[in-house]
């Protein structure tokens, strides 16, 4: 080769000079490639997981469960966007188109011709048909059944956002009817972390969470110059009836005789356990620290002082992390009645956590029985977590003594399935006991031991 380019320049030192220059500069580029490539090897592999779900995203392939004698079975694909279903019975779903505000009936696989219900929504941004609850009561004297159909959604009248409203309707003869407005709440500024999820909890009420809407700031975001809570940044409680739950943990007086829970910042999940009755959430941060919680009654959740366990920084919209406030002392506690508590799992790194689920079932085996499962958004990744004796925190291993994942091999030790496309939107047990998975995508997934039946 040497001798071939001393022929090809004519002997000029110079240009020789430069060209063995050049080669050696390219050896040490290429010895520098084979360094990084031997080296990152063992965290390639580590997040596995992640590469996996990208590329099944990507190629519509079937979700992967790693746990070898489960599986994930798709129930129905084609939806618009859903962000939330509720199961009426053992084969029949309902599901939220987001933007659309369509509230379809999934019966044995099938969709029915037609939305049982249409509302007229805003959908820029987060807001749209986003969350629904279902309270199943018993049959009335003439015989109908009495099921009650709770719908989180952002209401538009006349082009224009009026506010985040939860309706109950009555489910008659296959149709969504006579709306009641339960709870009512703002929409501005918006159009972002408008929350959205509704449940009944044991005690049968109502609970939906709501966000911060951006860049809203209250005495409920705590920021006491900011004013009086205004329903926002909270977990909003009511009855039924949509009429106020008696011994409001933060005060009689409205609104906060509505708060159960304040200073979130947004969230997509919430859950109660099954054995203690207690409720828990997933909560997102800004581009760092998004968590799951246990909310205790009269939680602060700290924001927009602390989100995951440091102080955010930077205009708002763009925060990042701060100082480290494991114990912040500047929080807003209504005379000593709200009460912030740290996280119980943290990623450093954002997921986008939406759907938390705690699996009463035994039919994945008892190994999962009661414990709990979190959905991503943005890998479509499926975690889960097994919880300590007294179910007041996780079961993480002694790497996980600060309850937070720093990497993304830290936050693969929980991943159980991947490759949910579209992101993982809900999570619900099914009447029959399996796991369910509902994709921003439009697909549902079963999940459920691998010999069971179609």
């Amino acid at each position: 080769m040497y001798d071939l380019i001393v022929k090809g320049l004519g002997q000029n030192k110079e240009t020789l000079t430069m060209v063995i220059i050049i080669i050696i500069i390219i050896i040490i580029i290429i010895i520098i490639i084979i360094i990084i490539i031997l080296t990152s090897g063992i965290l390639i592999a580590r997040i596995v997981p992640s590469i996996i779900a990208q590329i099944q995203n990507t190629q519509g392939l079937q979700p992967v469960i790693m746990d070898r004698s489960l599986k994930a079975e798709l129930i129905f694909d084609g939806l618009r966007n859903p962000t939330s279903m509720a199961f009426l019975g053992r084969d029949e779903i309902l599901v939220l188109e987001k933007d659309q505000g369509t509230v379809q009936e999934i019966v044995n696989r099938t969709i029915l011709p037609l939305p049982i219900l249409r509302v007229n929504i805003s959908t820029d941004g987060e807001r749209g048909l986003l969350g629904i609850a279902v309270a199943q009561h018993p049959a009335t004297q003439s015989g109908k059944s009495n099921t009650f159909v709770f719908l989180y959604y952002t209401e538009n009248k006349n082009g224009a956002s009026v506010g985040n409203r939860v309706y109950r309707y009555s489910f008659i003869d296959n149709k969504l009817v006579n709306p009641k407005l339960i709870l009512s709440l703002p929409a501005d500024p918006g159009p972002f972390h408008n929350g959205g999820k509704v449940i009944i909890g044991p005690d049968k009420n109502v609970y939906a969470v709501i966000g911060d809407l951006l860049t809203h700031r209250t005495e409920a975001q705590n920021v006491p110059s900011g004013g009086p809570p205004d329903l926002t940044s909270g977990v909003i409680r009511a009855t039924q009836d949509g009429e106020v739950v008696p011994n409001s943990p933060l005060g009689n007086n409205y609104p906060l005789n509505r708060y159960y829970a304040y200073g979130i910042r947004n969230s997509f999940g919430l859950d109660f356990d099954p054995v203690t009755k207690k409720l828990w959430d997933t909560e997102n941060g800004p581009n760092y620290g998004d968590e799951i919680n246990l909310v205790e009654a009269g939680f602060n959740s700290g924001w927009a002082k602390v989100q995951g366990i440091w102080t955010p920084v930077g205009s708002i919209g763009g925060e990042d992390t701060g100082q480290e406030s494991v114990h912040p002392s500047d929080l807003v506690t209504f005379g000593g009645k709200g009460k912030y508590s740290a996280p119980e799992f943290i990623w450093s790194q954002t997921v986008a956590p939406t759907a938390l689920k705690f699996f009463n079932s035994t039919l994945l085996g008892k190994r999962y029985q009661n414990d709990l499962f979190v959905g991503d958004y943005n890998n479509g990744n499926l975690y889960h977590f097994k919880l300590n004796q007294n179910r007041t925190q996780l079961l993480l291993n002694s790497k996980f003594a600060d309850k937070i994942a720093y990497t993304p091999e830290d936050a693969a030790t929980f991943i159980l399935g991947s490759g949910f496309g579209g992101g993982i939107t809900d999570l619900q047990v099914g009447p029959n006991g399996f796991l369910y998975v509902l994709t921003f995508g439009g697909s549902i997934y079963r999940i459920g031991p691998n010999n069971s039946p179609g």
